[in-house]
């Protein structure tokens, strides 16, 4: 694996899973939510990221897995300084 997959994968990674928490919490502040709710949208989020985290690893060109690594560099940093 190129060093730059890895670096990659371990940034979006890392994003990622800052935005599982915020959905998560999102989850149980738009309703009165049980906590199945917020644990099915927990799950849902965590695999997305799990996903797109091996697509970057692997198979996803340079340009592709570095504006995903920006969105989700930029969504973190948005939803940092707001919330």
């Amino acid at each position: 694996m190129e060093g730059w997959r890895l670096i990659a994968a371990v940034l979006f990674g890392t994003g990622g899973l800052i935005l599982v928490v915020f959905a998560m919490a999102k989850a149980r502040d738009r309703r009165d939510a049980t906590g199945g709710h917020v644990a099915i949208t927990g799950a849902v989020a965590f695999t997305v990221v799990t996903v797109l985290t091996v697509l970057v690893a692997t198979a996803l060109p340079a340009s592709v897995a570095w504006s995903l690594v920006g969105m989700v560099a930029v969504l973190v940093s948005v939803l940092l300084l707001t919330g």
